[in-house]
């Protein structure tokens, strides 16, 4: 029989929402959501996990049953969090990414559009069905648009990975990575300032009006 959500005070809740939706695996809790969530219309949410105070989504957002999230976590339109994962306090997941059961995201950390965490070395074999264990991505660590992170590889806390990475070892704390496979380039802190990244970017381009003949 399925079992009424415990809602938080202060819901804002969109028409169109599912919560405490009914997993094919059985589960025994019921869906639990803290203070001040934000849910937007087509959010589904199973009956099992339970989610911490101001937790917010975009649209057609899915998270499945028996997932451990903590506050002030955002989930952007299109994303799904599979079952069995931990998610720490002021995560960000942005749009279209998918987290596969069983992945670690600890406090602070960034994923971008498309970014994609994988759980099984050999898709359909038994012995690798048994062994499925998500990414563990470490706190505040910042994964680039569209990067994949394989299974039981740990992205240390602070590192960043360029975007469109495929990340298949263990990722050192503070450092950058890019490539496939990601390979460690420098550390966070040589990155240099924002604003001269920003000044470099800038001069490579030319103005519209003079690409455009004008």
């Amino acid at each position: 029989m399925p079992k009424a959500p415990q809602i938080g005070a202060r819901p804002v809740i969109d028409a169109g929402v599912v919560l405490g939706c009914r997993p094919g695996r059985a589960t025994t809790r019921a869906l639990r959501l803290g203070d001040g969530v934000r849910l937007r219309s087509g959010t589904v949410i199973y009956e099992g996990s339970r989610i911490g105070d101001h937790f917010e989504t975009g649209h057609h957002v899915v998270v499945r049953e028996e997932n451990l999230i903590g506050d002030e976590v955002s989930i952007w339109s299109n994303s799904v969090v599979d079952y069995g994962c931990v998610i720490g306090d002021k995560v960000k997941i942005h749009c279209n990414c998918y987290l596969a059961q069983y992945s670690v995201i600890e406090e602070g950390a960034f994923l971008a559009p498309g970014v994609t965490l994988t759980n099984d070395l050999y898709p359909g074999r038994p012995e690798s069905l048994d062994a499925m264990t998500g990414p563990t991505i470490g706190a505040r660590a910042q994964l680039g648009a569209g990067v994949t992170v394989l299974p039981f590889v740990t992205i240390g806390s602070g590192a960043l990975i360029g975007a469109g990475s495929v990340v298949t070892r263990d990722i050192p704390p503070d450092v950058i990575a890019f490539g496939c496979p990601a390979v460690v380039v420098g550390a966070t802190k040589e990155a240099g300032a924002i604003m001269d990244r920003l000044a470099l970017a800038r001069g490579s381009r030319r103005p519209a009006r003079a690409r455009a003949g004008g």
